[in-house]
């Protein structure tokens, strides 16, 4: 029988992070992964796929409609579906190649097949071709990930009526896409489509869309993509969906009370993800889980059994990859005698969208419910001369800061390359600075990022320069 120091259960982000960081810290490591593929939903179905897609819808609707107010002349562009699904494959599989490459560089053994406890010491791993091994682990880390979530009358043919897993792989433009669900992966795939030509509905049960962020972003958001066409149906609850041959009919309540119906040829069902512990033999460990069914862990991520811990998706928190990875990192450590420490609160968010959300953070939402006296600075994206001139001129960037010591609480922004400026509020927040330190801090002109300090100098005695 094999025996390793740590096993890691699954692939993805958080699971390949783990590994790669406790065999750099000296241990014995192998990780099981079921499928042929390592990299988990992330790489495969999930964040690298979406991104490409994203980015190849993103050239073609520049391409349609920005490529001549820049003095790009060209004829009229056609979408090539099946070439973008092929580009986003070579990029996935480039991906996965690389984490294969990482396994091997760590002297990482790798298991093709299902892991499921035989006990809290062994692990038994059924592979595909119907043999099975058992291998021995003083320690093992759980982190298998989620599944796309659904509604229980909803029938997922997985043809018509999707997740976000199919619909990274279909062979035609939809005419109508109905999205049920305003958050972010929704979003995401309804923007890819929306960009191609597709009529795109979101049906969203909340208020709002992307709820769990700041308001202000919610709002700007559905305005900006109100504007280039996508259709927001807000809190409708819906209550079937129901093909018929290529059409599928959703039918719905909206907050008036009235029945509703919305008909498409795809129906993106994008109501959040599952933890998934299927076959993973978690009675036979002892390990516990909580009443969504996720693992229950303490503040070291330690399960109820002390030497099995459980990180990523499958616990309590935000279901985001870098939230994953700091966590197999942190176990790692653990186990290493280390004291590491991960902050929750700034773990960032973001929706890669264009433009892009994202935020960190306090919410002005949960400051209020706190009762914390803040101050806001904002700057508009529009009165950046970076922004004009690269035609991105939507969304903001907004600074939360206490009132009393100036620290900055929350950093929220929609605009372009959001989602690679939000580490700038996750350092500043990490190191504890204040909006002062921000405005004081000198950034290059002429960039997006200037925004940031822009609006941090709009927090501290409005003293933007440029608004």
């Amino acid at each position: 029988m094999s025996q390793f120091d740590v096993t890691v259960i699954g692939s993805g982000p958080g699971g390949y992070v783990a590994a790669i960081r406790a065999a750099q810290l000296g241990f014995k490591t192998a990780i099981i992964e079921k499928y042929s593929t390592l990299g988990g939903t992330c790489l495969n179905v999930g964040c690298i796929p979406s991104k490409a897609l994203l980015d190849s819808s993103e050239h073609f609707e520049k391409a349609k409609h920005d490529f001549a107010n820049h003095g790009i002349i060209i004829n009229e562009p056609t979408a090539d579906i099946a070439r973008m699904i092929a580009r986003k494959n070579e990029v996935v599989d480039q991906t996965t190649k690389g984490i294969n490459f990482l396994m091997d560089k760590n002297k990482i053994t790798v298991f093709e097949g299902l892991g499921s406890f035989e006990s809290a010491t062994q692990i038994k791993v059924s592979k595909n071709d119907g043999s099975s091994e058992v291998i021995e682990s003083k320690y093992t880390i759980i982190a298998t990930g989620s599944k796309p979530s659904s509604l229980p009358f909803i029938n997922l043919d997985k043809e018509r009526i999707i997740t976000s897993t199919e619909a990274l792989n279909l062979k035609e433009i939809p005419k109508h896409l109905v999205v049920i669900g305003g958050g972010v992966i929704g979003l995401e795939l309804g923007s890819v489509y929306l960009r191609l030509g597709s009529q795109v509905t979101v049906v969203e049960f909340m208020d709002k869309i992307i709820p769990g962020m700041d308001g202000s972003l919610s709002k700007e958001l559905q305005k900006v993509l109100r504007k280039q066409g996508m259709k927001f149906e807000l809190s409708t609850a819906v209550s079937a969906v129901e093909r018929n041959g290529d059409s599928v009919k959703v039918t719905a309540k909206n907050k008036k009370g009235e029945e509703v119906s919305f008909e498409g040829d795809y129906v993106l069902v994008s109501v959040g993800r599952r933890p998934y512990t299927d076959g993973l033999g978690l009675e036979k460990a002892g390990v516990e889980l909580d009443e969504r069914g996720r693992v229950k862990t303490n503040d070291h991520l330690q399960t109820n059994v002390s030497n099995i811990y459980a990180i990523g998706d499958v616990i309590k928190g935000a279901m985001l990859a870098h939230k994953a990875e700091e966590e197999g990192t942190l176990v790692a450590e653990i186990l290493a005698g280390q004291k590491p420490h991960i902050n929750y609160n700034l773990i960032p968010g973001v929706v890669y969208t264009w433009p892009e959300v994202a935020g960190v953070g306090k919410t002005e939402e949960q400051l209020k419910e706190e009762g914390v006296a803040y101050k806001v600075g904002s700057f508009p994206m529009r009165a950046l001369g970076r922004s004009r001139a690269s035609g991105d001129t939507d969304g903001f960037v907004k600074i939360i800061a206490d009132e009393k010591t100036d620290e900055v609480l929350g950093f929220h922004m929609i605009g372009a390359r959001a989602a690679d400026l939000v580490a700038e509020g996750v350092i500043a927040m990490e190191f504890r600075a204040s909006a002062e330190d921000i405005a004081r801090s000198s950034h290059a002109h002429p960039t997006y990022a200037e925004a940031v300090k822009e609006a941090a100098l709009d927090a501290t005695g409005k003293r933007s320069i440029h608004m």
